[in-house]
């Protein structure tokens, strides 16, 4: 079963609804701090991070980035930029592990997001 940590700095029970609604409950799924979804991960206690913010990186993965490395983060989403599913899907398949993105882009992303997460 995959476990995902949902930290950031906004949405993150809105993020939980809508992940339980797109997995229909086949995953681990838990909201933590910034710093405790992070070192979930970094401790194998999670296998994803996901976090959501104004820009997408700030509050959305710094602490991710601090602890994970920024080779295991990637910002999905910023005001500016949306990244296409086939670029999502790569990032996936290089091993990133930790992802931010934009609040209103969650409707967007978590379905991408999600759909590749759960396939492994």
């Amino acid at each position: 079963m995959v476990r995902i940590v949902v930290g950031g700095q906004l949405a993150k029970d809105e993020i939980k609804k809508r992940i339980e609604r797109l997995t229909d409950g086949n995953v681990e799924l838990t909201v933590k701090n910034d710093l405790d979804a992070a070192m979930a991960v970094k401790e194998n206690r999670a296998d994803y991070y996901i976090g959501a913010c104004e820009t997408g990186a700030g509050g959305a993965l710094a602490m991710a980035t601090a602890l994970l490395g920024s080779g295991k983060t990637v910002t999905l989403a910023t005001p500016s930029r949306l990244m296409s599913e086939a670029e999502i899907k790569e990032q996936i398949d290089k091993g990133k592990v930790a992802f931010g993105f934009t609040k209103n882009t969650m409707n967007t992303i978590l379905p991408i997001l999600v759909k590749y997460l759960t396939v492994k």
